[in-house]
C-alpha cells in the first residue's frame, strides 16, 4: 500500500535524486506547495505579528519549470553547479528543471577554470546573456553570444548589463543590480501591487517606490508623479535610465535616510531583513493612505506588518506570488490602509 501523504510526489528533476540541494520542495506537487506556503505565512503573522484572521490568497499560478533567469553557482574544477543537499560540496549540474533553457545551455557548455563562483543572468524575452565570474575571467569558454565579465572588472568600474521586457517596458539591468528571477513573475508581482494600491492612477497618484531597485514597479505601473528611493548605485543608475521618459525622481540613499514627503501611496520592497522600525517610521511619515508591502521572507513580513499596524495601519490582506516553485521561498504582497494617525 502507498501510504504517502496526499500531494507527495517523486521529485521531477533527476538532479534532486542525485543530491542537488537547489530545490527543497520537489517532493510535493505544485498545489500542495502553494497550500504549504499559505500556511507558513498564516503561522508567521499569528505567531510573530500577533495578527490573526488575515485573508491570505495563494495568488496566480506560475509555471514550475524553465522559469529562472538568474542563477548563482559555485564552481568545481571547471563546471558550475549548486550546493549538495545539507552540504557545502558542489553538485555539478548537467541540467536544471527550473532554469531557463538559455541558462541550461550555458551550464552544459561553459567551462570556468580558476573561478570560485559564477552568476548567470539572461533576458528571457530579449535573448541577452551575461556571465559574471568571480574573482576574475580566466581561460574558460562560454557559448557564442554570451558576454563574460569578471567581478574584478566590475569593481574597477566596468559596466555590463542585460535587458528584459516586463509588461510593455524594456528594462536595463546591470550586473550588480537586483532583479526578479523571472519576467512573468515580475509581471505577476506588479499586478498584485496594483491590486494592493486600490484606485491608483498613474497620472495623479503620488507614488513612493521605496527600495525601488531598477524601477520595476514605477516603470510597469507607468507612474508619472513618483519618487523612487534606492541605495544601490548600480540599481539607481538603471532606474534613472528606465524611468527617464516617465519623469520619476530617483533619490540615491537608504530609505531610513530619506526625508519623507507627502505621498498618496507607497510600494516598499525591502530586502529579506524587512523594513525595521526606522524605515517603518519613514513610511508612516509620508501620510500614504495605502501601502503595498512586498516581502520575500514570512518572518520579516510579520514583523513589518506589526510595526505598521502599531503605527496606525490595518492589514487588509496578503497575496502570495509563487515566484520560486519547488523551493520554500515565498514572495508576498501585503495591503495596508491607514486607519489613524500614529501615536
Amino acid at each position: 500500500l502507498d501510504d504517502s501523504a496526499p500531494g507527495r510526489v517523486a521529485p521531477p528533476c533527476p538532479e534532486v535524486a542525485a543530491g542537488c540541494g537547489g530545490c527543497d520542495l520537489q517532493h510535493a506537487d505544485l498545489e500542495l506547495q502553494r497550500e504549504l506556503k499559505v500556511e507558513v505565512v498564516r503561522d508567521a503573522l499569528a505567531r510573530i505579528g500577533q495578527l490573526r484572521e488575515v485573508p491570505i490568497e495563494a495568488g496566480e499560478h506560475l509555471p514550475g519549470e524553465s522559469y529562472r533567469t538568474v542563477l548563482r553557482c559555485a564552481v568545481d574544477g571547471e563546471r558550475a553547479g549548486l550546493r549538495r543537499r545539507r552540504s557545502n560540496q558542489v553538485h555539478v549540474l548537467d541540467g536544471c528543471l527550473v532554469a531557463h533553457p538559455a541558462i541550461e545551455r550555458i551550464l552544459a557548455e561553459a567551462r570556468f577554470p580558476g573561478a570560485e563562483q559564477v552568476t548567470i543572468r539572461v533576458g528571457a524575452r530579449t535573448g541577452d546573456e551575461l556571465v559574471v565570474i568571480e574573482p576574475r575571467v580566466g581561460d574558460g569558454v562560454v557559448p557564442a553570444g554570451t558576454r563574460v565579465v569578471g567581478a574584478d572588472e566590475l569593481d574597477a568600474g566596468s559596466q555590463a548589463h542585460i535587458h528584459e521586457l516586463v509588461g510593455r517596458r524594456r528594462l536595463r539591468i546591470s550586473a550588480d543590480s537586483f532583479f526578479q528571477a523571472r519576467p512573468d513573475g515580475a509581471e505577476a508581482l506588479v499586478r498584485a501591487v496594483r491590486r494592493a494600491l486600490g484606485d491608483f492612477d498613474p497620472r495623479s497618484t503620488r507614488l513612493a517606490d521605496l527600495y525601488g531597485g531598477v524601477g520595476l514597479f514605477s516603470a510597469v505601473l507607468g507612474a508619472t508623479r513618483g519618487v523612487l528611493v534606492e541605495r544601490s548605485e548600480s540599481a539607481a543608475s538603471d532606474a534613472e535610465h528606465n524611468l527617464s521618459e516617465l519623469g520619476t525622481r530617483v533619490v540615491r540613499c537608504a530609505v531610513e535616510d530619506w526625508d519623507p514627503e507627502p505621498i498618496d501611496a507607497v510600494v516598499a520592497d525591502p530586502s529579506r531583513v524587512g523594513l525595521g522600525p526606522g524605515a517603518a517610521d519613514v513610511l508612516v511619515a509620508t501620510g500614504a493612505a495605502r501601502i503595498a508591502l512586498v516581502s520575500c521572507d514570512p518572518a520579516a513580513l510579520a514583523r513589518d506588518a506589526r510595526l505598521l499596524v502599531d503605527r496606525g495601519y490595518a492589514v487588509v490582506g496578503v497575496e502570495l506570488v509563487d515566484m520560486f516553485p519547488h523551493t520554500h521561498h515565498i514572495e508576498a504582497v501585503t495591503t495596508l490602509v491607514r486607519e489613524r494617525s500614529p501615536r
